[in-house]
């Protein structure tokens, strides 16, 4: 296998982020904007409390940073401190989030792997963009050197299949599909198979999304499941759930919902560079305790990048 470079992939989020700085970080600048001294009021937490409330961080995970702030800063005489240490407890505060989420890279991963092929399951409502993430994703991974191979198993919408079939063509990886309405755990099973015969890396299966029919996708997921351990006992390795990120606290809603029917191991955010609310990173990471592996910034094929929660918040809190 080739070894692969990782400086290139990962996201500074500068110019990605703009409409999230704009609005979160201006309404955070302007509160620490005066030098010297900062008086720790009721209103001042409030304030802080109502600029992560409205950036869609979460009630929970703003409870807890407004708590731990206070607890910091709770000893300090007469309730003055200095601006710019308050300012650097917060950024702090802020990537805690993310330091006790173990964030392997993907690549390592499918490395460590002995019973290959790595086999990962994409799944996330319709209009997300997964079908388009699946093709970034593969375009990323042959670029690291790992050889890969699509399953289409959302065979419930022709354009999925189609629109796939179009992204494996542009990435130049095989594509393995059956006629619309097939059975989804028979295109995973057919996929698996000839990535073994293959000795492929790693195996991407589209899946269906849509909640209106929860419990035939649970059960669904759960056959696909069911299937591929037949061909290899501990597959699937990686279920990614695919998520918009403009949709804000509706994001939370499909976690929830997804996880209760299957083990999510990493989340993949789309649409991040349309969002002017991406404290629900965040909430997310908080709460959840799922990493988030990598970040769609465009429709371009090369507009997936990895996910850094450090560089995630310094975007926020420039010196």
């Amino acid at each position: 296998m080739k070894k692969y470079e990782r400086k290139e992939d990962n996201i500074t989020f500068h110019r990605e982020l703009k409409k999230t700085r704009e609005t979160f970080f201006s309404r955070i600048r302007n509160l620490f904007s005066a030098s010297g001294k900062k008086k720790l009021d009721t209103d001042f937490f409030d304030h802080v409390e109502e600029i992560l409330l409205s950036s869609d961080v979460g009630i929970k995970t703003t409870i807890k940073i407004i708590n731990n702030l206070e607890k910091k800063v709770q000893d300090v005489k007469n309730n003055v401190v200095d601006i710019k240490y308050l300012y650097k407890l917060l950024k702090e505060e802020m990537k805690l989030l993310f330091m006790d989420i173990k964030n392997k890279c993907l690549e390592d991963k499918v490395e460590d792997e002995k019973n290959k092929p790595y086999v990962i399951i994409m799944i996330g409502v319709n209009g997300v963009g997964k079908t388009t993430t699946i093709g970034k994703l593969a375009f990323l991974l042959k670029k690291k050197g790992l050889n890969l191979i699509i399953g289409a198993a959302d065979t419930y919408r022709a354009a999925a299949i189609n629109q796939l079939e179009i992204w494996s063509n542009l990435v130049n990886v095989p594509l393995i599909k059956q006629h619309m309405y097939a059975d989804p755990a028979s295109v995973a099973y057919d996929t698996l198979q000839s990535a073994k015969s293959k000795k492929i890396d790693v195996v991407l299966i589209d899946t269906a999304g849509r909640f209106q029919n929860r419990v035939g996708l649970m059960e669904e997921l759960s056959k696909i499941s069911r299937v591929l351990k037949r061909v290899i006992p501990n597959a699937p390795h990686e279920v990614m759930l695919v998520l918009d990120a403009s949709t804000g606290q509706n994001s939370f809603e499909q976690v929830r919902k997804f996880i209760t029917f299957v083990k999510v191991t990493s989340i993949i955010l789309t649409k991040i560079e349309g969002t002017a609310k991406g404290g629900m990173v965040l909430g997310i990471m908080d709460q959840f305790k799922i990493p988030i592996k990598y970040v769609g910034i465009g429709e371009k094929i090369r507009d997936l990048k990895k996910f850094d929660g450090e560089k995630f918040i310094d975007s926020f809190f420039p010196e």
